[in-house]
């Protein structure tokens, strides 16, 4: 409960910033969350990913094979072609940060949910110019060196950085401050849901009629999202911790690295760039639900890990 309060006092606070004209730097934060998460894993915990494959693969093929399927409908209804292309880029590429750390809130598995992280960067941007070309009918060409770079910028050294400073820690230091790193994880959410809503309320406010339809459209895709999670799990019979990973990581997207894609594919389609910020102010609300209602279903144990 008191997690739930302190993500809607970050969103109310973010609104508020973001209505004054306050704006807050976004990335470190989100590179600081990143490393703490990867800081506070258990290392010993990682032979266990030899018998986790099936968690990933249910992740990986509901959000690269259903979850199209889901939001390719869902955007037919919209009003405009550059709302609905804005809506569907946003639906289509799963989060690769910041759905760890509510994982870890819910007692999902972040072991998993950490080897899903690259995985999942890579094929998006793997498949972002295919997107492109289907649903914009616009030629973007696909640069290795790109992709290189965002993965060793968004992955590679916050995870990096965060498993060498455990490695280092003194060992009679280091049961002390993981925790102290994992008491701090939700303010870390906290003040990257601060910094979002801080930087792109103002977009809300510039077509509040937009905004309605894509609220609308996203609000759909996470109930139907939600509910595929639910039958999956139940088909699947997967554990908490897994029910909770595969819940989260197909209901966090990655708004901020599609954004900066689409901006440089189509920089004269503002529109476009407005949807994916709008589908990403729904996002945290939802996430900050999800938290809650895993946790109250949580075995107690899988809190405490």
């Amino acid at each position: 409960m008191l997690i739930t309060l302190l993500f809607a006092v970050a969103i109310l606070t973010g609104s508020l910033l973001g209505v004054t004209g306050i704006e807050l730097p976004t990335d470190p934060l989100i590179l600081v969350l990143v490393g703490a998460i990867f800081f506070t894993l258990r290392l010993g915990s990682l032979r266990s990913l030899r018998r986790v494959p099936r968690t990933i693969l249910v992740a990986l093929a509901t959000n690269f094979l259903l979850i199209p399927l889901i939001a390719l409908p869902l955007t037919l209804a919209l009003p405009s072609e550059a709302l609905r292309l804005g809506v569907l880029i946003y639906c289509l590429a799963p989060c690769t940060d910041w759905f760890l750390g509510f994982t870890r809130l819910a007692g999902g598995d972040t072991v998993a949910g950490a080897a899903l992280i690259p995985l999942q960067m890579l094929i998006q941007l793997l498949m972002y110019p295919m997107w492109m070309m289907l649903f914009a009918g616009e030629s973007v060409a696909w640069m290795p060196e790109t992709a290189g770079a965002t993965l060793v910028q968004w992955f590679l050294v916050p995870a990096g950085l965060g498993i060498i400073a455990q490695v280092l820690m003194p060992r009679r230091l280091r049961r002390f401050e993981i925790d102290a790193v994992d008491a701090a994880v939700p303010f870390v959410i906290a003040a990257v849901i601060v910094a979002i809503f801080a930087g792109n309320v103002q977009t809300i406010l510039a077509d509040p009629g937009s905004f309605i339809w894509v609220l609308l459209a996203v609000f759909l895709f996470f109930v139907v999202t939600f509910a595929l999670c639910e039958g999956l799990a139940r088909v699947f019979r997967l554990d908490h911790a897994a029910h909770v990973l595969v819940t989260m990581t197909t209901s966090a997207r990655n708004a901020p690295l599609m954004l900066a894609l689409t901006t440089i594919a189509l920089p004269d389609q503002p529109l476009v760039h407005a949807a994916i910020i709008l589908g990403m102010l729904v996002e945290f609300p939802h996430l900050t639900a999800l938290t809650h209602l895993m946790r109250r279903r949580a075995p107690r144990h899988a809190l405490a890990a």
